[in-house]
């Protein structure tokens, strides 16, 4: 659940913040052919699981005029084993865009198998960040930076199991390196914490900093008639490729550590509780376009 909220706060803040006119041309923009194939390799480390999948996509327009990239997911290994996805998961279709009037969007994930959730979303958050540095329009030279204030919590809680669930971020922009020769864009977009984040923190002990910085993770989750209570840090760093003949990603890595520590209660109010336990999580994708 950690990388769809900050996915979520991505398409809030792009249709938000930056719901300005998009620059038509520039150097990260996408430059689309009808009929291209694209096919990315994704491994990834949630935690105890490990996988390999591929999605393989092709160029085409929607009914607007628009191009897009629609991906089918297919040749999934799981902890080291293949796994054969239902029909209706390889039947789905991921629709992605580049193009600054195309806004991102999470698909109807009720549709695929769980273990299908984290590479679609995984594969948004690195399309949305690009999206994003692409339509702020200043990043022209290495070293160019945007930072940009956001800090409104986004929310995955449910009501029944997870009781609170929320995050806060920024966005940290860098265009790292520009090399010519080859002609490649390095980004590296950074969610960071903000200096107050607005996240809903409902008992005392969960406002002391787990971390270097303001608590921006907050979870509570219902275990039978107790509650399990986590507060903490959480990062977000989406460094890519980006080709500048075509736009198009080349390769990509997300690094999603969560420093938080947690307690169990007995109380809806987080006041009868246990001892503080540590509790860290790492998400650890890559994503490589086969060329």
């Amino acid at each position: 659940m950690i990388r769809l909220t900050v996915l979520l706060i991505t398409l809030g803040v792009s249709a938000g913040i930056f719901g300005q006119e998009a620059p038509r041309t520039g150097l990260l923009s996408r430059r689309y052919h009808e009929g291209e194939k694209l096919t990315y390799r994704m491994k990834g480390v949630n935690e105890s699981w490990r996988y390999v999948i591929q999605a393989t996509g092709i160029v085409k327009k929607d009914v607007a005029g628009k191009y897009i990239e629609e991906y089918a997911w297919s040749n999934l290994t799981s902890n080291g084993a293949p796994f054969n996805l239902p029909p209706g998961s390889l039947e789905f279709r991921q629709i992605l865009s580049l193009d600054p009037d195309q806004r991102p969007s999470i698909p109807n994930l009720a549709v695929v198998h769980p273990m299908l959730i984290g590479p679609i979303t995984d594969m948004l958050t690195f399309y949305a960040d690009l999206w994003l540095a692409t339509r702020t329009g200043q990043l022209t030279r290495a070293g160019d930076h945007v930072y940009q204030k956001l800090g409104v919590p986004a929310s995955w809680a449910d009501g029944n199991n997870v009781i609170i669930g929320e995050d806060s971020i920024d966005f940290d922009i860098t265009l790292k390196d520009v090399d010519g020769s080859n002609q490649v864009a390095t980004l590296l977009i950074r969610h960071v914490p903000p200096a107050q984040p607005a996240v809903k923190l409902p008992a005392a002990w969960m406002r002391e900093p787990v971390a270097d910085t303001p608590n921006n993770w907050v979870e509570v989750t219902k275990q039978g008639d107790k509650y399990v209570a986590a507060i903490g840090k959480q990062t977000f760093d989406v460094q890519m490729r980006v080709s500048l003949v075509e736009g198009k990603i080349l390769s990509g890595t997300i690094e999603n550590p969560v420093k938080a520590k947690e307690r169990d209660c007995n109380d809806a109010a987080l006041t009868n509780c246990g001892d503080p336990r540590p509790h860290a999580i790492l998400r650890q994708i890559e994503i490589s376009l086969d060329r």
